[in-house]
């Protein structure tokens, strides 16, 4: 099960890139989401996002107790779920992905008040909680950058 929870909490390996690998696996799901997914109805997308949320915490419980640190950089299912979360519903147009790419990586880089708080939820609730929570202050700035185009 362990090599399970890896796969997973890695987001299929993602986590081992050297560089960035949340970046990466944030810049993987916006072009999963422009060129796969984005026609899926909107049911189809919050169950994928649901399985990144009810699989990605126990993953990455399991794997970041494996490494014996709180939130290792290998995983980074938290970064698929949260920028899946910002890119549900929107059209799969380059500039509305990219801004909602950059707005996630910023919010989820720099954790402003109360993001950093929910760190402290224990295993993987906290590396899953913040990244939802950036998330959600991401689409609210998106869809606000949206409607005054």
């Amino acid at each position: 099960m362990k090599t399970v929870w890896r796969i997973l909490a890695s987001f299929f390996g993602l986590g081992f890139f050297p560089v960035a690998p949340g970046t990466l696996a944030s810049l993987v799901i916006v072009l999963l989401y422009k060129y796969l997914i984005h026609g899926l109805a909107l049911p189809y997308l919050l169950l994928i996002f649901l399985l990144l949320l009810v699989l990605g915490v126990p993953a990455a419980t399991a794997y970041s107790s494996e490494l014996k640190r709180t939130d290792p950089r290998q995983v980074v299912v938290d970064e698929a779920a949260g920028q899946l979360l910002v890119l549900l519903s929107i059209s799969p147009d380059w500039t509305v992905l990219v801004i909602g790419f950059l707005l996630f990586r910023l919010f989820d880089i720099v954790k402003p008040f109360p993001i950093r708080k929910l760190e402290g939820l224990p295993g993987g609730w906290g590396i899953i909680a913040d990244d939802v929570a950036a998330a959600l202050m991401a689409k609210f700035f998106l869809h606000l950058f949206i409607y005054l185009q």
